[in-house]
């Protein structure tokens, strides 16, 4: 499979090129140079596979031409070694828990997948060590710091905005050690995925190091959240058979929403998604004028969704050669604000007895207000509520368990180089490694 740039200004590249180098050089992502179609008995049989047979088979549509095929099963198997169940809260509204991986993320999927693949890569070209850089508002963080720990030839510098992730999530990559060194940079999340991406484009830097990134604008971090997309409907479609599946993505870089649409190309029966947004409305607003208008992120109570240039977007518009309508044919908006989220979190709880992360809350209070009477809706519950432990239990007037996995990354000692957004100094302390 060879991957272009959607900047079109880039030489074509071989999956590994494309997953090593993480951005073209024309600054464009990479985008594969066909989706394959899934053949009718994969989808009339989905309902009798595991979890890992599903995704393998997905995997093997973008990944097989290039790796062995017991390498990749054995990537595949040894990224997906917990369950994505939906769970029903009301007759038409299922929620996709994505957070029973070792982060307690959605992000474990793409994040351990291509840590594997990546290393697979690594092992074989026997060069200089790779450093992963990776902008987090949150999850993306914790996820990668814990798919990359220990990996031999990979060192991640991971850059957060201080002050304003999760307590929780800061602990989860600010107290690793090993190959994980946590940046604090003084600044917004867009801050921190500029210096990364001004890193990948500045000649010096890459003459001494080897760069990647494990953001969502790798092929190998946002193509296997695809996976979970086909799981779900064959979950979905053993209980629901007659109905129009519809799937709400909280969304904030956009990589996980843009692996749905492709899951879509190859066949998916997805009648269409939603995406939902907080305050950070730049692609609802884009889908009311058909103007993107990128602008800085505001601080919101679903922080993980704070971003004011959503990288992925170059894919989404890219996918759908650049036609506003076609976007729309497949993709509404919703946004929601702080006041919002909060008084569904805490609804949603009463009614149901179903504890929401503010993410999930923005998706499942979409479906509510947007579902048809012959649709079922699954949103995303990108994240495990005691993640944002202030946040929920404020929201619900309760105290949330925090489960083992999150106790064990509060008892470790924070470690984190501070830094200023100036990518001046952000290069200084990369060219002294």
């Amino acid at each position: 499979m060879l991957y272009y740039s959607t900047n079109k200004k880039a030489p074509i590249a071989n999956l590994e090129e494309a997953v090593v180098k993480g951005l073209a050089s024309d600054k464009g992502l990479f985008m594969p140079e066909k989706i394959k179609t899934l053949p009718k008995e994969f989808f009339d049989k989905i309902t009798d596979l595991s979890f890992q047979e599903i995704a393998y088979t997905v995997a093997d549509a973008f990944f097989g031409e290039d790796v062995e095929a017991d390498t990749l099963k054995k990537i595949v198997y040894d990224t997906l070694n917990f369950d994505t169940p939906i769970v029903k809260l009301k007759d038409n509204i299922y929620s996709l828990e994505l957070f029973h991986g070792p982060t307690l993320a959605f992000k474990d999927v793409g994040a351990r997948f291509m840590a594997r693949l990546l290393g697979y890569f690594i092992a074989k070209q026997e060069e200089q060590e790779v450093k992963v850089l990776v902008a987090t508002s949150g999850d993306t963080g914790s996820a990668v710091a814990n798919g990359f720990l220990g990996v031999p030839g990979i060192k991640v510098y991971v850059l957060y905005p201080k002050g304003k992730v999760s307590p929780i999530q800061e602990c989860q990559f600010t107290t690793l050690g090993q190959n994980i060194t946590a940046l604090e940079v003084d600044g917004t999340f867009d801050d921190c995925q500029a210096l990364v991406k001004s890193a990948f484009m500045d000649e010096e830097l890459n003459a001494k190091h080897k760069l990647t990134s494990a953001n969502s604008i790798n092929v190998a971090r946002f193509l296997p959240q695809a996976f979970y997309y086909f799981y779900a409907y064959a979950q979905i479609r053993k209980i629901e058979k007659s109905k129009k599946v519809v799937f709400c993505v909280p969304s904030g870089n956009f990589g996980n929403i843009t692996a749905g649409l492709f899951g879509k190309r190859m066949g998916l029966p997805v009648s269409r998604f939603i995406a939902a947004n907080n305050n950070n409305d730049i692609f609802f607003q884009y889908l009311q004028t058909g103007a993107y208008s990128p602008r800085p992120s505001v601080s919101t109570l679903a922080n993980a969704m704070d971003v004011g240039d959503p990288s992925n977007f170059a894919r989404v518009i890219d996918l759908y050669h650049n036609s506003v309508e076609a976007i729309r044919a497949d993709i509404s908006g919703a946004r929601y604000s702080d006041e919002e989220i909060n008084s569904t979190m805490k609804a949603c709880y009463k009614e149901t007895g179903y504890l929401l992360d503010p993410h999930g809350a923005c998706g499942y209070k979409a479906l509510e207000e947007n579902l048809k009477a012959d649709e079922v809706g699954i949103f995303l519950e990108t994240a495990h509520p005691a993640k944002f432990l202030e946040t929920v239990e404020n929201s619900i007037g309760e105290k949330v368990a925090i489960p083992e996995k999150l106790q064990a990354f509060m008892k470790g000692t924070k470690q984190s180089i501070e830094l200023t957004k100036d990518f001046n100094g952000f290069k200084a302390f990369l060219m002294n490694l």
